[in-house]
């Protein structure tokens, strides 16, 4: 029984120095992460990454834009019984499961 006590005080004693060391390390850590983002090499990173990023997207957009009405317009066909239109049904009553 004692050695039941003395483990479960050694416990609650490590857990209260843990938080507390670890509380200090985590405001230090965070006031560091602060200062390093706003210094004026990481601003620039930062922008210069984020309109690198606009750049990509744009031009992933206008690559769908140019291919994706042939390629839909290619598959069409076959997803509506081969007339080019849905022949007056819906998608979803001429083929039960088979939506775009």
């Amino acid at each position: 029984m004692i050695n039941k006590l003395t483990f479960v005080t050694g416990l609650a004693i490590g857990y209260v120095l843990g938080a507390k060391a670890g509380r200090e390390r985590y405001e230090q850590i965070r006031k560091l992460s602060g200062t390093v983002a706003g210094s004026p090499p990481a601003q620039k990173a930062g922008h210069a990454a984020a309109e690198l990023g606009r750049g990509a997207g744009a031009k992933a957009g206008r690559a769908i834009g140019e291919h994706l009405p042939e390629r839909v317009g290619r598959h069409l066909p076959d997803r509506f019984g081969g007339h080019g239109g849905t022949n007056g049904a819906s998608p979803a009553s001429s083929r039960p499961g088979q939506g775009l």
